[in-house]
């Protein structure tokens, strides 16, 4: 049986209110202009750093916009999201069915491990892998890596499912298979040009897979 790896932002809940109300947050707390919706849901996915860096174009003032994001959603952010329909059903059916399953996030793995322990679920994931609070861990090649060396396993044996090119490319450095998922924020063109294995529409279909 493969090892399969999920991300969690856009592949397990749909966060897009919690994570643009503290995006919104920390640049308001800057003194920064708030862009729109759009705008801002650029932010999903990504390392926090890689979206405030290129704004901000301050190291000290980033960090504070990082520290600023994380502090909203410690008290907020991490319950503003809302589970995909029929994706609880297919991780404990995958489970059942003998497969191991861990979460790896760019999420803050604190944060990530609070969410997952909320989720109904969430006691089918062996793990849950994230990012580490000074950004050493924070891109999906990395933190597949570290998600390969906890759970002792190569590259081969597991697949990475997620929503974003950042999830198709972290499994692509590795080797690995990846199935993109089309209920996220990502969207078929970007999975397909990012070099997907394989595409899923609903939930249901990665157990047929």
């Amino acid at each position: 049986m493969a090892t399969l790896f999920f991300d969690l932002d856009g592949t397990l809940i749909d966060s897009a209110v919690g994570i643009t109300r503290c995006v919104a947050h920390a640049l308001e707390q800057l003194g920064e202009p708030v862009p729109d919706d759009a705008a801002l849901r650029r932010w999903i996915g990504p390392p926090l750093r890689d979206s405030f860096g290129p704004l901000l174009n301050d190291a000290a003032r980033t960090e504070a916009a990082v520290q600023h994001y994380r502090d909203r959603f410690e008290t907020h952010g991490w319950a503003e999201h809302e589970v995909y329909e029929g994706i609880g059903e297919a991780v404990l059916a995958l489970s059942a069915a003998g497969h191991r399953l861990a979460v790896v996030t760019a999420k803050n793995e604190p944060h990530a491990r609070k969410i997952i322990d909320h989720l109904p679920f969430g006691h089918a994931f062996e793990d849950v892998i994230g990012a580490t609070h000074c950004g050493r861990l924070s891109h999906k090649p990395e933190l597949i890596a570290e998600a390969l060396q906890r759970l002792g396993l190569a590259a081969e044996g597991a697949w990475m499912i997620g929503d974003r090119l950042m999830d198709i490319e972290g499994a692509r450095h590795h080797g690995m298979g990846s199935v993109g998922v089309l209920w996220g924020f990502g969207g078929e063109a970007e999975l397909r040009a990012a070099g997907a294995t394989r595409l899923v529409a609903t939930p249901s279909e990665l157990h047929g897979f």
